[in-house]
């Protein structure tokens, strides 16, 4: 009650009138966008009919919610420059592989999530086990972003956690009942430049607050110390930093096992793509996401870290705030009325935009990879978008539930990135196989599958009760990432040596070729143009990406 009382943000009319509008609007685009909701493929796919643009836009902002800003701003405090591994290293290089590589595969199997190209690939096992993890998976995160916008609405109006709980839950719920996946990504593609425009000037007031760019570099070197500026300072073997991490467990846990993991098998992100209306489309998706992704740190980690200047105590144990609390305490320290309703706009946008994703590719995986093949085959179509949009319900209510656990946690990113480690990162390495062997066999994807998900999970409890001592939890995260990936594949390889793959007739276009991978599809005007070049955008995304490292590594 002290942490919310201090919190509390001095909110006038004009702060409440941007904030009513943002919501008028929000449920204008659902209504506009319930008209073009005729059949299931529509409420879930957008009947894939999105161009590019609006796609790779909704791509970012669905990643950018408030677990992002919220969390992300954390580890800035926490953990200093480290966190820009986050999005040079852990995303970059990614997505760039989802769009040239992944995607065609994706796209040209007509697939409407991921796990049912597992139920092409393999078998019904395999299929039923990835749709059941995932369903945990979109919960779970679900209630992070219920959390996040709980910790705003607290300090907006010092609600109770229950409360503001349970008045976020209603209104996502809402919008995406009432226009579905095209409703959850117009609304995102309006949600990101609300939220960039709230957080600059957030980001210019606090570096003002510093004494500007000289003064925030003195007030670190006098703080925390210079290697908080420092991307790879310390992260020799045997050396300290404030990640608790090295270079080989940055590189391939957080780098390979976490981000690969993520960015293409995460269905909240590949639906954005896979609702593009055409494969060049879904191809440009995550490749045009990358380009804002990699500038998101100016905006989200450096508030975190001034912060952790203005507040020194923030994070400290028994003191009065989180480390979860960086960017309500600078909104309530440094912004005028007027561009503090605009900021608080931008958090409840960063919300809706996170929660939306992950409810909406909730409602797709239950209701196409469990209900349809399962439970109710053979029903006509309307009953399956009947179906979505009470799974949307149920989705919201259990999230509402999880969003309790995410409390436990003074930094939810740390929490965020262990449910990653758990669920997205075997899934990514029986993913690997399945694509790039064709001796993969069914039986080696579910055992695979099932033990690259225990092993984590067990290492984590080993970790939280002091079996096995490692300095920090985002440390703990990426050495279980790599044990996630290293025991799938362990497993996967000798199964399928021992068992028959399928024949060579039933893997045509499920199965890595070069000749597939380089497929363009039906295209439309425009898209043979130069600067829509797939490879040209993803080389482009890596050299970029490598050169914003360059100020970080001296």
């Amino acid at each position: 009650m002290l942490s919310a009382d201090g919190l509390r943000l001095s909110m006038n009319w004009m702060d409440n009138l941007i904030l009513i509008v943002y919501f008028a609007v929000v449920l204008g685009i659902a209504l506009a966008a319930k008209r073009s909701v005729r059949n299931s493929l529509d409420f879930f796919l957008s009947g894939r009919s999105l161009p590019a643009w609006v796609t790779g836009l909704a791509f970012v902002s669905a990643n950018l919610g408030a677990t992002e800003i919220l969390g992300m701003a954390a580890n800035g405090a926490q953990y200093g420059a480290y966190t820009i591994h986050w999005y040079l290293i852990g995303a970059i290089p990614a997505m760039v592989f989802l769009g040239l590589v992944m995607m065609p595969f994706y796209y040209n199997s007509k697939v409407r999530s991921v796990p049912e190209f597992l139920l092409l690939r393999f078998s019904r096992s395999s299929h039923l086990l990835s749709a059941a993890l995932f369903a945990v998976a979109s919960v779970l995160i679900a209630g992070v972003n219920l959390y996040a916008l709980a910790i705003v609405l607290r300090a907006l109006l010092g609600w109770p956690l229950p409360v503001s709980i349970g008045v976020a839950g209603v209104f996502v719920l809402a919008y995406i009942i009432i226009g579905g996946l095209s409703s959850a990504i117009y609304n995102e593609v309006l949600q990101f430049f609300v939220i960039v425009a709230a957080l600059v000037p957030l980001t210019v007031l606090g570096l003002a607050r510093v004494g500007g760019i000289g003064g925030f570099i003195d007030s670190v070197f006098a703080g925390p110390g210079p290697e908080f500026l420092t991307a790879w300072g310390g992260t020799g073997f045997g050396q300290d930093n404030p990640l608790g991490a090295n270079w080989l467990t940055i590189t391939l846990g957080l780098g390979f096992a976490v981000s690969f993991g993520y960015w293409t098998t995460n269905f909240a992100e590949v639906q954005r793509s896979l609702s593009a209306r055409n494969l060049s489309a879904a191809r440009r998706t995550p490749l045009i996401a990358a380009f804002p992704k990699m500038f998101i740190p100016l905006i989200v980690v450096l508030p975190g870290i001034i912060a952790l200047l203005v507040y020194p105590q923030i994070g400290q144990a028994g003191g009065a705030y989180d480390y979860n609390d960086a960017i309500p305490l600078l909104m309530r320290d440094l912004l005028p009325n007027g561009v503090l309703g605009l900021a608080v706009t931008g958090l409840m946008a960063s919300f809706m935009a996170g929660m939306a994703a992950n409810v909406s590719s909730f409602n797709t995986v239950f209701t196409t990879d469990i209900w349809r093949p399962y439970l109710k085959p053979g029903m006509p179509d309307a009953h399956y978008l009947r179906v979505g949009r009470v799974v949307t319900a149920v989705g919201v209510l259990a999230g509402m539930g999880t969003a309790f656990i995410a409390a436990s946690f003074s930094n939810i990113m740390n929490y965020l990135q262990t449910l990653f480690s758990f669920f997205n990162v075997p899934l990514f390495a029986t993913f690997i196989l399945a694509l790039f062997w064709k001796r993969m066999t069914a039986k080696a994807g579910f055992y695979g599958l099932l033990a690259g998900t225990i092993a984590p999970i067990t290492f984590y409890v080993a970790y939280k009760t002091g079996v096995v001592p490692i300095a920090t939890d985002q440390g703990a995260n990426m050495i279980s990432s790599m044990i996630a990936f290293t025991v799938d594949v362990a497993v996967s390889v000798p199964v399928a040596l021992a068992t028959a793959p399928k024949p060579d007739s039933e893997l045509r276009g499920l199965v890595y070729t070069r000749a597939a991978a380089n497929d363009r599809g039906e295209e439309l005007p425009g898209d043979s143009a130069w600067y829509r070049r797939p490879a040209l955008l993803g080389w482009g995304a890596i050299v970029l990406a490598a050169a914003c490292y360059l100020p970080f590594s001296f």
